[in-house]
């Protein structure tokens, strides 16, 4: 029988301890990522020429993903660790908004000869916490590339009330476990993603978080997942007031 107080595994010190690990992870990730970034964009025709490239291609897709993985433990960790964790929502032009996405997915989608399609508002301005939604447009970005073939979209314009923010590709479409796990994260009277059978489920947990975070005059964020859409494939769909 333990002794031990039920209390000691969520202590204040040990929370601290994995927090300060995850951001050494995360550092040394970025270190990787940005080296391997800097080797695929060097010397493009060179590179591409090269046996390695695919590989070396695939690597950098993998360190983006643990990156987007440790930056949004990160983030969950300060809002529910640290409930004073400043949110700070304030307006955005839209145009900046996808400039610095588009800037962290570049590379990563010219390794892979993935062509990103734009479409947005260039001079509308909105009001959101731009760190946060970046982190999910840009994790939306990486995992869509794991299903295109050769194809993604980042389309935004405005829907009534709400922005409307959608990255979509040209594959097979999401897998049935993967729209069930979408629609999990946002129905409040189930028990939220699966993380011992979705391999999503930390992001679709942490972007469902962002969402739900944006509120005003009474309504709330939303996301989605789908098949279809103006590429025939997969859809990300973040809805904000």
């Amino acid at each position: 029988m333990n002794d031990q107080p039920d209390d000691q595994a969520g202590s204040p010190e040990l929370f601290m301890f994995l927090a300060s690990t995850v951001h050494d992870m995360k550092n040394s990730i970025s270190v990787l990522s940005g080296t391997l970034e800097k080797l695929l964009s060097a010397n493009k025709a060179a590179a591409a020429a090269s046996d390695d490239y695919p590989q070396m291609s695939h690597m950098l897709y993998q360190t983006k993903r643990l990156n987007d993985n440790l930056i949004q433990l990160l983030a969950l960790y300060k809002e529910v660790g640290k409930p004073g964790y400043p949110f700070e929502p304030a307006p955005q032009q839209i145009g900046e908004l996808v400039e610095q996405v588009t800037s962290q997915a570049r590379v990563l989608l010219q390794s892979k000869g993935i062509t990103l399609d734009l479409d947005f508002p260039h001079d509308l301005i909105w009001t959101f916490d731009e760190d946060l939604i970046i982190g999910v447009l840009v994790h939306a970005i990486n995992n869509a590339i794991r299903y295109t073939r050769d194809r993604v979209s980042l389309t935004i314009r405005v829907d009534g009330d709400y922005l409307d923010l959608r990255v979509e590709d040209n594959g097979e479409g999401f897998p049935p476990a993967m729209l069930e796990a979408g629609a999990a994260a946002m129905d409040a009277q189930r028990s939220g993603v699966n993380f011992l059978t979705n391999s999503s489920g930390l992001g679709l947990y942490f972007s469902r978080e962002v969402a739900r975070m944006h509120k005003h005059r009474q309504r709330t964020g939303s996301i989605a997942l789908a098949n279809g859409g103006t590429l025939g494939g997969g859809c990300f769909i973040l809805r904000l007031p």
